[in-house]
């Protein structure tokens, strides 16, 4: 009987479920979701099986040992007792993929290094030869995954990543990964839609892949076929007998399945693209199986009365493209409701607020990631009764109104003159003296005027990116004050603020900042979505001016977060209350082994999560977690997990909905530092930060550390009038606390 093992199946994030189910479907056992992929037992032909035939894996994994490996010395080790003249001969080629998380090795060169020295010794010493190392299309690859200071090393079976089919030399501009393309096609109901008869068309194919995996999967042809290469073909454990019965048997499938193949139909308007998808059709073996043709997609027809639409049109690299896209989107809409109701759509963009301007209401949707960039499958009935009509633009938010009517009472001289000059030379004398510290800083957002006057109570922000936008903030006025007279105030301030800064009035916003209790300074204001790209520090972030009180940017946070860059390298980064990430950025760009981002809001973990990859860090190090902080942080405890870095900026109040009960952080932060501090390696740091303006610290609930007020030295210069904008400390654990 067929010996029965473990395997490992990788697939890209957000894949695990998908992949899981069509595992059980290959005849594997025991199968299990994990993190960026899945467990299962089976023989070695349940392994060739998904090999063969998985549409959505990466790699298959063949684990041959496991070991702690905390020290290179203990890696090496664990390598070398592993008699790998069993797997292969001295005279193969080798590869070693290695990748680690929460351990002590961090480098991965450096570990990839280690275990190909460990084998190349064996076999010098056992054989007098040793194998050469190859890094494209090897006769071996190694894996070797370190998970907080375990090693598991496998023999990789798949050799390459199981995406690469081989029918797809050339793509076209952003290519939609194999594997992806499959999985749009599955959630979107491809198979049983298939099935019935139904036809298939993308009207932006670009070079095919989703019409060849549509038809690949419609037919049961198996993606593995189109392959020359794989991992096991030089295992000296491979069953050449059992490998040929397997592409015999998916061959005879395949053909049979192209005989009942529904229609597939794609168009693109340009010629490369319509070029490409033709080789790579006539490579796939479906000639004259796949049409495609030079066509608009507003000209794309249905054929027949019933199918799916699936399309990923283009959706740019910045979010501030969303402008010249909604045309694109809105014509693609009337197009699907003119001509193809009864069908259903699927729609993978990377810009979430473009499916709205579809003009269908979607039933669902699921995110998925192209690469590192997080995208949503929108998925539609397209009916009647889900139609609706988009706006013709985004409505006036209360800021723009308020700005608006300014304007307007500007232009009508209603604009107390003398007191709008002397706000007006206020922030000349501002833009001469920040300005120039902003420039020898290479500081490129700041606060540039901060109710420096107390007739004008606003704060005037500037933020550099493609172009200067100018955030602006009304301070509430209070009861003594006639609103009347504030109103006119405020609209001699703003009125000045074009002239002075020389800013068109469509790069100004204008948001009222009242005392904000708990979330409320978090709640969406309105729903433009409009994003826009500024740089600090060296980092890319994205900033939202409309829709949310803040911008997504902490201005004042600016030393504080270099202050953890600084501290970050090779520690593993907490970030407990994150907002949109802009410390784990900064945690991630200096060098830190892992970083864990923490918060309650969906929104804003997304939000994180595009800082991450705008700046190029993907997914691998780098775990974002949506839970109430204070629930995580008890399980965090329980579970003994530890961090040499904390970053600590919880709200001053908080009665969530998704809380259990209220949070007031002078009342609770013993309970909160205590727990945060248990988290922190010997000799850790928790940087703690609180914008309550009466906080004072209960220093015995951090006995045995050492704290030290940083308040002042995280203080900016462009806050300095304002040294209250946040408390800040420095806590060191003991170096030899357990």
């Amino acid at each position: 009987m067929p010996t029965s093992r473990d395997f490992f199946a990788t697939a890209p994030k957000g894949l695990e479920p998908l992949l899981a189910r069509e595992l059980d479907g290959l005849g594997a056992e025991s199968v299990k979701e994990t993190r960026a992929g899945v467990e299962f037992r089976g023989t070695l032909e349940t392994a060739y099986r998904a090999c063969l035939g998985s549409r959505l894996a990466n790699r298959i994994l063949m684990p041959l040992d496991r070991f702690a490996a905390a020290t290179p010395e203990a890696l090496y080790e664990g390598v070398r007792r592993i008699d790998w003249a069993r797997h292969f001969e001295p005279e193969a080629t080798l590869a070693v993929d290695f990748s680690s998380r929460r351990s002590a090795i961090t480098h991965t060169l450096f570990g990839a290094q280690k275990v190909k020295d460990a084998i190349a010794d064996q076999f010098l010493e056992r054989c007098g030869r040793r194998p050469s190392v190859r890094l494209e299309q090897p006769d071996i690859r190694i894996n070797l995954h370190l998970e907080a200071d375990q090693a598991v090393i496998s023999l990789d079976l798949s050799g390459d990543s199981l995406h690469r089919r081989g029918y797809r030399t050339e793509a076209g501009p952003a290519p939609l990964k194999e594997n992806l393309a499959a999985a749009v096609l599955i959630r979107a109901g491809w198979p049983e839609a298939a099935a019935r008869g139904g036809g298939l068309i993308d009207p932006m194919c670009g070079s095919g892949t989703l019409l060849i995996e549509g038809a690949l999967l419609a037919a049961d042809i198996a993606p593995g076929l189109f392959r020359e290469y794989f991992g096991f073909l030089a295992w000296k454990g491979h069953d050449l007998e059992l490998w040929q019965r397997l592409l015999d048997q998916a061959r005879e499938r395949g053909d049979a399945g192209l005989a009942s193949l529904p229609p597939i139909l794609g168009y693109d308007m340009d010629r490369r693209a319509i070029h490409l998808a033709l080789n790579n059709i006539d490579r796939a073996g479906l000639r004259g199986r796949i049409h495609v043709e030079r066509k608009a997609a507003a000209d794309a027809r249905p054929k027949g009365a019933a199918g799916l639409v699936v399309v990923n049109p283009p959706y740019g690299e910045r979010l501030g493209d969303v402008e010249s896209l909604i045309p694109v989107y809105r014509e693609f809409g009337e197009t699907l409701q003119r001509h193809f109701q009864g069908w259903k759509a699927a729609l993978l963009t990377g810009n979430f607020e473009l499916a709205f301007q579809i003009g269908i209401r979607a039933g669902r949707y699921y995110t998925l990631y192209n690469g590192a960039l997080e995208c949503r499958l929108f998925l539609f009935d397209i009916a009647p009764e889900r139609f609706f009509t988009p706006r013709s633009g985004a409505p006036e938010t209360e800021g723009q109104k308020k700005l608006r009517q300014i304007m307007e009472k500007a232009g009508r001289g209603a604009i107390p003159a003398e007191q709008a000059e002397m706000f007006a030379n206020r922030l000349r004398k501002n833009q001469r003296n920040l300005g120039s510290w902003a420039r020898k800083s290479g500081v490129s957002c700041y606060r540039l005027y901060d109710a420096d006057l107390p007739e004008f109570a606003v704060a005037v922000d500037l933020y550099q990116g493609e172009k200067l936008w100018v955030h602006v903030q009304e301070y509430e006025a209070p009861a003594s004050v006639d609103p009347a007279k504030a109103e006119a105030r405020l609209a001699g301030a703003v009125a000045m603020i074009p002239e002075v800064l020389q800013v068109p009035r469509e790069q100004i916003f204008l948001k009222v900042r009242r005392r904000q209790k708990g979330e409320a300074q978090y709640v969406k204001q309105d729903q433009t979505a409009h994003f826009q790209v500024v740089e600090e520090g060296g980092w890319r972030f994205w900033v939202n001016f409309e829709d949310y009180l803040d911008t997504g940017l902490f201005l004042d946070h600016r030393i504080t977060r270099g202050l953890i860059q600084q501290a970050a390298r090779g520690r593993h980064f907490l970030n407990l209350f994150a907002y949109t990430g802009t410390a784990t950025v900064y945690a991630a760009g200096g060098g830190a082994a892992s970083t864990t981002t923490v918060d309650m809001s969906h929104t804003y973990l997304d939000w994180a999560g595009r800082n991450l990859a705008l700046n190029g860090f993907g997914e691998r190090d780098h775990l974002r977690i949506q839970a109430d902080c204070l629930d995580w942080l008890d399980q965090a405890v329980t579970r003994g997990r530890r961090y040499g870095l904390i970053f600590l900026d919880p709200p001053t109040f908080s009665n969530s909905k998704r809380m259990a009960g209220s949070f007031d952080i002078q009342r609770d932060q013993g309970p909160l530092l205590e727990k945060a501090v248990s988290l922190l390696e010997p000799g850790g740091i928790l940087i703690f930060s609180t914008n309550c303006r009466r906080f004072k610290l209960d220093e015995a609930a951090l006995a045995g550390c050492v704290v030290e007020d940083i308040s002042r030295l995280t203080l900016p210069k462009d806050f300095e009038r304002n040294p209250k904008i946040h408390l800040c400390w420095r806590i060191l654990a003991p170096a030899g606390r357990r």
